[in-house]
């Protein structure tokens, strides 16, 4: 079980980022205790998680509209010889 800011530096992003994932119910956590409680992500959750994220940029990389060798080609355009 993870901690929500353990988590966020694991992945190397905000704490809120992830408590949305956690809200739109792309990342599974429990809520322990009463009243406010705490939140805990079991370890799990974080590999189904992060395997949807590596397909997500996987596919918009393979999909979206820029690819490496536009990037490639981007670095040139400004260049004055």
């Amino acid at each position: 079980m993870y901690r929500v800011k353990a988590v966020a530096e694991m992945f190397d992003v905000s704490v809120n980022t992830i408590y949305r994932a956690i809200e739109s119910g792309e990342l599974d956590a429990m809520k322990l205790g009463t009243g406010k409680g705490t939140i805990r992500i079991p370890g799990w959750a974080l590999s189904v998680y992060a395997e949807k994220c590596s397909q997500a940029a996987y596919e918009a990389f393979v999909t979206g509209t820029e690819s490496a060798a536009a990037d490639d080609r981007d670095e040139t355009a400004g260049e004055v010889a």
